[in-house]
C-alpha cells in the first residue's frame, strides 16, 4: 500500500527527502557495484536536489537518469539535464555519472531505439524520485498523450511521447522502467496535488491516472503545503 506521508514545511520534506534518498543508496552500494537513482525534472525538486549534493556518498558509483525529459540540448532552458547539472551534480555529488536523454545528431525515435539496451541495462532502478501533475501524469507519461498505453504496457524502457498538453516532444522512463524501482518517493506540493493523488488513488486505471503505476508498498508520497 502506498504511504502518504505528510510535512509541516517545504523545507522540512525536502532534506527528510535527501536523507531517505542517501540512506537507500548507501544499503544498496553495499551489495551492488553501482547503483541508479532516476530524479524529476522542473522546478519542484531544486531544494532536494541542494540537499542532496551534500549528502556523503561514494557518488562514482552513482548513475543519475531522468525519469523524463524534453528533447532539448541540456543548455535550453526547459532542459531537465541542465536543471540537474546545476543542483544536483555538484559538491560532494559532482562524480556521479548523469545519464544523458538528448544526441542532437539523432531524433527522438533514433534516440530511443539505440540506447535502449544501455538503458535497459540500469534496470531495477535502486531509487526513484518522482513528480505527479495536478492531471495525475508522472514522469512524461500523460493521459492525453496517444503513446501511453504503449508506454504503461510495453517491455521497453524508453518511450518517445507526445502529449497534446506539452510544447515538445519528450522522452520518458516507461511503465516497466518506472515500477521496477526498489524504492518510490512521490514528491507533491500544495493542495491541487494532494487532490490530484486523492484521486489517482480512487482510480482503477494507469491510463486514467498514470502515477498509478508505481503505486505499491515501495512507494512513499511526500506532500507538504506550499509557502
Amino acid at each position: 500500500m502506498t504511504k502518504l506521508i505528510k510535512f509541516s514545511s517545504v523545507d522540512i520534506l525536502m532534506k527528510t527527502l535527501s536523507s531517505h534518498v542517501s540512506n537507500d543508496l548507501r544499503e544498496a552500494l553495499k551489495i551492488n557495484k553501482m547503483v541508479s537513482l532516476s530524479v524529476p525534472g522542473g522546478t519542484t525538486p531544486s531544494p532536494f536536489f541542494d540537499c542532496l549534493c551534500n549528502e556523503d556518498l561514494e557518488w562514482q558509483r552513482v548513475n543519475i537518469l531522468l525519469s523524463d525529459e524534453r528533447y532539448l540540448p541540456e543548455n535550453n532552458i526547459r532542459s531537465n539535464t541542465g536543471l540537474i547539472l546545476k543542483h544536483l551534480i555538484q559538491k560532494k555529488a559532482s562524480p556521479a555519472k548523469v545519464v544523458s536523454f538528448y544526441d542532437k545528431n539523432l531524433s527522438e525515435e533514433e534516440f530511443v531505439n539505440l540506447n535502449e539496451p544501455q538503458m535497459s541495462a540500469l534496470l531495477p532502478i535502486n531509487v526513484s524520485v518522482l513528480g505527479m501533475g495536478e492531471d495525475m501524469h508522472t514522469a512524461s507519461l500523460f493521459p492525453d498523450s496517444d503513446e501511453l498505453t504503449d508506454a504503461l504496457e510495453s517491455d521497453k524502457t524508453l518511450h518517445v511521447v507526445r502529449p497534446k498538453s506539452q510544447p515538445e516532444a519528450r522522452i520518458s522512463l516507461s511503465g516497466k522502467a518506472l515500477s521496477s524501482a526498489k524504492k518510490t518517493y512521490v514528491l507533491i506540493l500544495g493542495e491541487d496535488k494532494l487532490n490530484a493523488y486523492k484521486m489517482a488513488c480512487s482510480e482503477n486505471s494507469a491510463k486514467k491516472a498514470p502515477i498509478r503505476v508505481v503505486f505499491g508498498s515501495n512507494t512513499q508520497v511526500f506532500w507538504a503545503n506550499k509557502v
